[in-house]
């Protein structure tokens, strides 16, 4: 089993959902980023970092650093699930291969069919292969999240 499939059934069977794993070039900083639908707080990050310590022991882990945390507000999509959940939304995606001249798209997410991603920009609906997506990730929405808070 490799570490972040480790990490993705530790962090599930605590109640989180898995975002991401970064690590250093050697793997010696490993960085978890957590969510769930009412957000992240600090004693969530804590209760993770406290497991996967003990986790890393127990499985002869080897790192220097873990650091865990929420996805921010420009949390990247890397599942079908994300580009589902966050339908509606507006997102920056960074394409394998260029559509024309073009790489990088900024749109709404308007859902997924059958592996495809239709994103709307400004009036004009794309279709993308998911897996022709290199990167993707929401755009903040500060005035939303006011509204929110509110």
């Amino acid at each position: 089993m490799s570490v972040a499939e480790l990490i993705e059934q530790a962090v599930s069977g605590l109640g989180y959902e898995f975002v991401d794993l970064e690590t250093s070039p050697r793997g010696r900083l490993l960085r978890v980023f957590i969510d769930t639908d009412k957000g992240i707080t600090v004693d969530d990050c804590v209760t993770v970092s406290n497991h996967l310590t003990r986790l890393f022991m127990v499985e002869n882990v080897d790192y220097d650093r873990l650091e865990v945390s929420s996805p921010g507000l420009d949390r990247p999509l890397r599942k079908t699930a994300d580009f589902i959940r966050f339908t509606g939304q507006e997102a920056q995606l960074r394409l394998r291969v260029p559509v024309g001249n073009q790489r990088n798209f900024t749109g709404r997410l308007a859902g997924v069919a059958d592996d495809r991603l239709t994103l709307e920009v400004k009036g004009e609906s794309y279709e993308f292969e998911l897996s022709q997506i290199e990167r993707a990730r929401l755009v903040p929405d500060f005035e939303r999240k006011q509204e929110l808070k509110r």
